[in-house]
């Protein structure tokens, strides 16, 4: 009898137990999936970079989590909603991808988190910045990782209007994220007192933004906010440059990678504002991992791609705690933790999919102050993510 009563407590403990049933891992693998662009506009400031920073988070796990292996893939998405959409929903049928992360444009971030919510998988854009991620295409399995336009917005266009740039004409990718980023700096910058007297859209990709300039200079704003990203940052930079816009009017991009300010060089950039999630040269956990980072790709990583090893590494450790890989389990484990990494530092995943972290405001620093290479910015600041981040939206929470 005591033997039975035994028998029976370890099999009801065993139910009970978060990783004693293999069958929690479904397919007996966990599948990690990086979308992103790896041969376009975008894949300086993301491409291979990702896929190396999500092998790295897999490593640190040892390549194991709940005694199951996990498993990388990828894939370039070309910038294309559509062609997104169709990997992601080979990836959930043949594939058994649990999650997928990345995304360097938010509209392929949108076309895959509605594919994501049918098939019960988790979807964490790392570089898919719009705010509409949080607003009206939201899904509760669905966590906007490493920042968002209003974040981005935020930071720059408050440091700019408190020293007295006050009027503002923007020269905008004419798609979701540009449209995004406009918006929620144009937000920022008139509660703060300050005005927009203009903007121009151009197209996706551009390459000559010549007309788009004349006309943010001919309006004489006190700034020229570049509400784009990548190869398009980079190209209207060198153009105002050029054009010597920069002597008279301050050239504020809203989004800069650190491969930006490479590509287009010091000389060119000094003085600039930015807020950004990471810097490499932070402290010393974060040169701690770059290191290894820039031992694998011999050169420092963007935010965007240390956004991917943080949401990879979060993912599999929630995984582990959770004791199982469906994705509400999933998702709920991730809304308890604290994320605390080289990353992101005390991050809180909101039940609308925003994760609230602090911020840095950064100036691109002169070439005489750099000291070695990928030595280009001062910290100004860091920004709290309460400050920083748009308010919570209501319609959007953990199952509706």
């Amino acid at each position: 009898m005591q033997f039975r009563k035994l028998s029976v407590c370890l099999a009801a403990c065993a139910a009970l137990s978060p990783f004693s049933v293999h069958a929690q891992v479904s397919d007996d693998v966990v599948k990690i999936g990086v979308l992103n662009d790896l041969s376009g506009i975008y894949s300086d400031l993301s491409g291979q970079g990702s896929v190396t920073a999500a092998r790295m988070a897999i490593e640190e796990m040892g390549g194991k989590v709940l005694g199951k292996p996990v498993e990388l893939v990828f894939a370039d998405h070309q910038n294309k909603p559509d062609v997104a959409a169709n990997l992601a929903r080979g990836w959930f049928d043949q594939g058994k991808v649990d999650m997928v992360t990345d995304f360097p444009t938010t509209s392929t971030a949108l076309a895959v988190m509605e594919i994501a919510r049918q098939k019960n998988r988790v979807v964490m854009p790392s570089s898919g910045l719009a705010t509409a991620i949080l607003g009206e295409k939201c899904t509760p399995l669905t966590a906007q990782w490493t920042t968002n336009t209003y974040a981005l917005a935020a930071g720059t266009a408050r440091a700019l209007v408190k020293e007295g740039k006050k009027t503002w004409y923007f020269v905008t990718a004419d798609y979701t994220f540009g449209h995004s980023l406009e918006k929620d700096a144009t937000e920022v910058i008139k509660a703060d007192g300050g005005s927009v007297v203009g903007s121009s859209r151009h197209p996706f990709p551009g390459n000559d933004f010549s007309s788009f300039l004349l006309k943010a200079q001919a309006s004489k704003a006190d700034v020229i906010a570049l509400a784009n990203a990548g190869n398009d940052t980079v190209n209207a930079i060198k153009q105002a440059n050029e054009y010597g816009i920069t002597r008279k009017q301050v050239v504020a991009p809203l989004l800069t990678y650190i491969s930006d300010v490479h590509s287009i060089g010091l000389d060119k950039a000094q003085g600039m504002y930015l807020s950004e999630a990471f810097y490499w040269d932070f402290d010393e956990r974060s040169r701690a991992w770059s290191r290894k980072f820039f031992e694998k790709q011999k050169r420092m990583p963007t935010a965007a791609q240390a956004g991917v090893y943080s949401a990879t590494l979060s993912y599999l450790k929630a995984v582990q705690a959770a004791g199982t890989d469906e994705a509400k389990a999933v998702m709920a484990q991730l809304r308890k933790m604290t994320i605390d990494d080289a990353v992101i530092r005390k991050g809180k995943l909101r039940e609308d999919g925003a994760l609230v972290h602090d911020m840095l405001l950064l100036q691109v620093k002169t070439p005489a102050e750099s000291k070695a290479p990928w030595d280009y910015y001062k910290v100004k600041s860091v920004l709290k993510g309460a400050d920083v981040f748009p308010p919570i939206n209501p319609a959007c929470q953990a199952g509706k």
